[in-house]
């Protein structure tokens, strides 16, 4: 099962490469990264994307908590969030295939962030099964890059769970 841990560290050097050597040593994988300013001053939030099971993600709750920059370490997993994403695509277009390229960014909101004689580069913002289905959708264009953030989330105060509402309809 995949887990986001939402880390709140203070800003000095070497925070992050001991956070990344504590898994290194530790045989865990990190599958998605994203490092910024927190609300107050001297803070940032690690917002991780990581694989295991309950025990593996307690031990490693455990395990950064060690660490002296460390302030606090959140398992958002089963929290009611918002999440999001950034992912900038390059898609292989034609004058056939612009206009059907168009109408699909069109439909997942999407930016046009760069216009080429044969392609086109679309920043795309939402949360990871947005990523994943414009990707699937323009996959038969010819994809000729993608960069992509990692996931970032904030746990949402009204407590609504939108993965619940999804179900629900």
């Amino acid at each position: 099962m995949k887990y986001t841990l939402s880390v709140l560290v203070e800003d000095e050097s070497g925070v992050l490469s001991r956070i990344s050597g504590l898994f290194a040593r530790r045989g865990f994988n990190i599958e998605s990264l994203a490092v910024g300013p927190a609300e107050q001053v001297g803070i940032s939030r690690i917002t991780m994307v990581l694989s295991g099971d309950p025990r593996t993600i307690e031990q490693i709750t455990k395990q950064l908590y060690k660490l002296i920059n460390v302030l606090k370490v959140q398992d958002v997993t089963n929290v009611p969030c918002v999440e999001r994403e950034l992912m900038l695509l390059k898609v292989t277009t034609t004058k056939a295939t612009r206009s059907e390229v168009l109408e699909i960014a069109d439909v997942f909101r999407a930016k046009v962030v760069d216009l080429a004689i044969e392609s086109l580069t679309l920043e795309v913002t939402g949360d990871p099964g947005k990523m994943a289905a414009i990707e699937q959708l323009l996959f038969k264009f010819g994809i000729n890059e993608i960069a992509r953030t990692g996931k970032i989330a904030l746990s949402r105060d009204s407590l609504v769970d939108t993965e619940y509402l999804k179900v629900k309809q």
